[in-house]
This record gives C-alpha cells, sequence and structure tokens, in this order.
C-alpha cells in the first residue's frame, strides 16, 4: 500500500521526507523537537514567538528582565503604553543566539525553519518584524515561514539582505485569495515564496478563519490554490496542515497534489516539545467535547485550545513592561483595555473573560492550544499503570507517519 515515505518533498535543490513540523510557540517546538525532525530529513520549525522570554529560558540571559527594569515606572493599570519598547539591538541578539545555538547542533540532514508572526506587534510592528527576519538570517536559519497575517511588507523588509534569495521563503494561508494578495506584492521584490503552506480549519492554535470555520475545508481550499498557482504558471510546492492525524491522512492529501504536510499536535506530546509533562497529559485525556474555537486572542484571530486552559476567564496584570509582543505602534493592546474597564469596578479579583493575556498566558503555558483531533492523542499511546500516558519520542510519530498505512496508528514499544 501506499506510504507517505513513498513520496518526496521538493523544496528548491533540497529533497525531503515530506513531514514539516509546524511551529509551536511559546516554546513548544523547542530547538531539540525541531532537531529531532530534521534528523530524521524532514523540516523543523522553531519560532520566534516571545523570542526574548524563550531566551532567557534557554540561556539564562536577562533580556525580559533589563526591559521591566526600564520601564518598571509605568506598571500599573493604566492605558499609557505608547512609551514602551523594545531595544531593537537586544532583540536581534536574542534570535542570533537562539537560532544560531540551534543551527550549530544541525547535522546535515534536514532543515530549520523559522515561524515568524506577523501579528506579534511589538509596539514597533515594522522595526521588530526586520529585526526578527533579518537575525534569523544571520544566523543561518535554513527558511523563514510568515505566518500569522498577510505580511504584504514583510519581503521588503528583508530585500537588501544578502541571503534574501538564498534562504527559503514561505508563506501560511488559509484561502487563495490572501496568497494571490501576497504573490502580487512579492512580484513588486521578484521573489516568489519557495513553499506554500494551506492551513485548513482543523488546524491548533490562531486560524485564519471566521468563526464557522466548520464551513470550509482543507481540501477545497488546497485545490482553489493549486488551480490559481496552475493558471499563472507558477510551480510552488503547497504544503497541506491542519488535522493532518495519520500518514494516510497524508497520503491522501498527496494524492490530491500536496507536495507535503505539515503537522504538529502529535509532536506536542513528544517527549521533546517544550510543554510541561502535566500539561501534555491533558491533552492526551482530552475529549472531542473538550476543544473550543473562542475569540479571546488579542490578535483578533479566533484559536482553538482545550476548554479547561487556565487562561480562560482569568485576570492577570498586563505584563507590557516585562512581555509587551502584542502591544500596537500606539500602545494599545485589547487584553490592556479590557483589564483596565474590569479594573476600574473596583471588583478583586479581576476577571476578563472575554479576551486573555496572551503575553503572560502563553509564556506561563495556560492557554493550551491544540488541533481539533487532539482527542484522538490518546490512541497513539500506552496507558501507563499510573493511569498517565506515555510520551513518544519525535522519531516514533515521525515514523508512524511516515510508514503507516490503512488509516492506523503504530504505538511506540511500552516502555517498562
Amino acid at each position: 500500500m501506499v506510504q507517505l515515505n513513498d513520496f518526496i518533498l521538493s523544496i528548491g535543490k533540497r529533497e525531503y521526507v515530506p513531514i514539516i513540523l509546524g511551529g509551536m510557540g511559546v516554546d513548544v517546538s523547542v530547538p531539540e523537537l525541531a532537531l529531532a525532525v530534521a534528523g530524521q530529513n524532514g523540516i523543523g520549525h522553531i519560532t520566534d514567538a516571545m523570542i526574548t522570554a524563550t531566551v532567557d529560558k534557554h540561556f539564562h540571559t536577562h533580556y525580559v528582565l533589563d526591559k521591566l527594569n526600564q520601564y518598571r515606572s509605568l506598571i500599573g493599570a493604566h492605558d499609557n503604553k505608547q512609551s514602551i519598547h523594545f531595544d531593537l539591538d537586544a532583540l536581534g541578539e536574542a534570535v542570533r543566539l537562539f537560532v544560531g545555538k540551534t543551527m550549530e547542533a544541525k547535522k546535515d540532514a534536514g532543515a530549520i525553519f523559522i515561524n515568524v508572526m506577523e501579528k506579534l506587534t511589538m509596539s514597533d510592528p515594522h522595526e521588530t518584524l526586520q529585526v526578527r527576519m533579518r537575525s534569523a538570517m544571520d544566523a543561518g536559519i535554513d527558511g523563514i515561514t510568515l505566518s500569522a497575517g498577510l505580511h504584504l511588507g514583510s519581503l521588503d523588509l528583508i530585500k537588501d539582505h544578502p541571503r534574501f534569495r538564498d534562504v527559503k521563503l514561505g508563506i501560511i494561508v488559509s484561502s487563495a485569495r490572501a496568497l494571490n494578495v501576497f504573490i502580487r506584492r512579492a512580484m513588486r521584490v521578484d521573489r516568489m515564496p519557495d513553499y506554500i503552506v494551506v492551513e485548513g480549519p482543523m488546524a491548533g492554535g490562531h486560524l485564519g478563519f471566521p468563526l464557522n470555520w466548520s464551513d470550509f475545508s482543507l481540501k477545497d481550499i488546497m485545490q482553489d490554490v493549486l488551480q490559481m498557482l496552475k493558471q499563472n504558471d507558477r510551480n510552488i510546492p503547497v504544503i497541506a496542515a491542519g488535522g493532518v492525524f495519520t500518514g494516510s491522512d497524508a497520503v491522501e492529501l498527496m494524492q490530491q497534489g500536496a507536495a507535503g504536510v505539515q503537522v504538529a499536535t502529535r509532536f506536542a506530546v513528544t517527549k521533546e516539545s517544550g510543554l510541561p509533562y502535566k500539561v501534555k497529559q491533558e491533552f492526551f485525556r482530552a475529549s472531542e467535547e473538550d476543544v473550543v474555537v473562542n475569540m479571546i486572542s488579542p490578535t483578533g484571530y479566533p484559536m482553538r485550545m482545550l476548554r479547561n486552559s487556565p487562561a480562560i476567564g482569568s485576570g492577570p496584570m498586563p505584563q507590557c513592561e516585562a512581555f509587551g509582543y502584542m502591544l500596537d505602534g500606539g500602545g494599545k493592546c485589547s487584553y490592556l483595555d479590557a483589564y483596565i474597564h474590569e479594573a476600574e469596578t473596583g471588583e478583586r479579583p479581576v476577571h476578563v473573560d472575554e479576551v486573555t493575556c496572551l503575553c503572560t498566558q502563553m509564556n506561563s503555558y495556560k492557554i493550551w492550544t491544540c488541533g481539533h483531533n487532539v482527542y484522538r492523542l490518546k490512541d497513539t499511546t500506552n496507558r501507563l499503570p499510573d493511569g498517565g500516558y506515555q510520551l513518544p519520542t519525535a522519531a516514533q510519530v515521525f515514523a508512524d507517519y511516515q510508514f503507516s498505512t490503512d488509516g492506523k496508528v503504530s504505538l511506540p514499544p511500552l516502555e517498562v
């Protein structure tokens, strides 16, 4: 029977097993996980979401503390955060450290890409985005995947970088229309994307769909994208993402024209994943009814997560002085506004139901984002005597995608 291993993903002059690890933040797609996938000749994503906080955890630096100390006088429940900015030199240094150390550990097989979100506005949307991308290129990243936004000006920010035509550049879209807009802008700098990730409505985390997400289909969107590329005589690999739970799912998409698949949820519970052990067990225990799509993200995008995520309905004081990744160019954030409104009622503790402090909660692993099929994870591993679930390795999950057939999942060898 046909296996995913029967296919090859070609991006530029390189050939890979057609499995890409999705970029999971904050600090879930850790270097160890991305490197494990790359080691199987796949493509592993790291992410620069909340990069200074992530680097502090990994390398015992103090970027967050330095920023907090610089703006300590602004702490409090007021909305004037306009003067809070990231030190661009420190931001670039953090990205180069994180990416550089990851690339130093990479062997010849596979590739390491970095997921870069446009919606991390960081008070200075264009300046911080430019520093993040250029610094990753400086540090030798193999590829940059543009996510969470249309990225209409992103290529202009790096067009004069020496690696602009060397590094692989991709874009995540959820419609052919969005891709068409991006390509029209890419034509201005004569730089087409090297790959396109088509993300369907079953994906985890932020979605590129309205709340009627179930009305959309990955397969239909992928066909729209493939048809648009064909009509314009563009030969760009299309990667299918969102709800690809088994190797058979992947094979079906490959047979329909995909060049590869991007997967995340099954890798989120591997030993190498950055998720805390207790959260991984919550993923395994989840039922389909536990999975919700809500609007609590201050980005304005719907977001899929487990309904028992501790962040839902909580009201921590905004930590813009230390973090501030969601502040727009005017120093505003929808959570900041909501918190101030609730705090003015005088009730303690503060509860904010409609939106959450994405920075604080993601950094503390209190937003349990997941793909829709998270409830199927319990069928992919062994139940342990203590009632918990065995964590598979990234290599075991990768091999299951690579070689499984008939919609089946192979359980990892039971650990004793």
